[in-house]
């Protein structure tokens, strides 16, 4: 089955050629070329879940981008970091609330995780492509510090 996001992405990649809109048509590319190797690297037609995990990493790339530009005092790249990493928010599922991560989260030390890898594995797992792996790690760090 054809992921769907990934029709998603080409239609809006022909989209903004047709507009020449530079910026989008190179962020987009770019984007599918990486869809392009997770295709190769799985042998197999990628899911919207494998699509959704390289969106993720490459809006990951540009915010760890931002902070770099950020230190070197360049804030006009800092800014068209954090453009393009809005511009690929976008294509992601909605992300769910920090409360419905907590309740997860203190689900999971009530069925007995008592360290953190244990809370992350149960909670990830729960909520793989809807929510971000540092949130759930500070609210499980937080929920465990409260055990102790």
């Amino acid at each position: 089955m054809a992921a769907e996001l990934l029709a998603r992405l080409q239609g809006d990649l022909n989209n903004s050629r047709k507009a020449q809109d530079k910026a989008s048509t190179l962020l987009l590319g770019t984007v599918l070329s990486e869809v392009k190797n997770k295709q190769i690297e799985l042998r197999r037609e990628p899911t919207d879940d494998d699509v959704v995990d390289v969106v993720r990493k490459a809006i990951k790339k540009r915010r760890e981008s931002i902070d770099v530009y950020t230190k070197a005092g360049r804030a006009d790249r800092a800014e068209q970091e954090k453009a393009e990493a809005d511009a690929l928010a976008k294509y992601l599922p909605a992300q769910v609330s920090d409360d419905e991560l907590r309740a997860a989260v203190k689900a999971a030390i009530a069925g007995g995780a008592n360290n953190i890898g244990a809370v992350m594995g149960k909670v990830l797992a729960q909520y793989k492509g809807k929510a971000e792996g540092g949130t759930i790690n500070a609210i499980a760090r937080e929920e465990l510090g409260k055990q102790g």
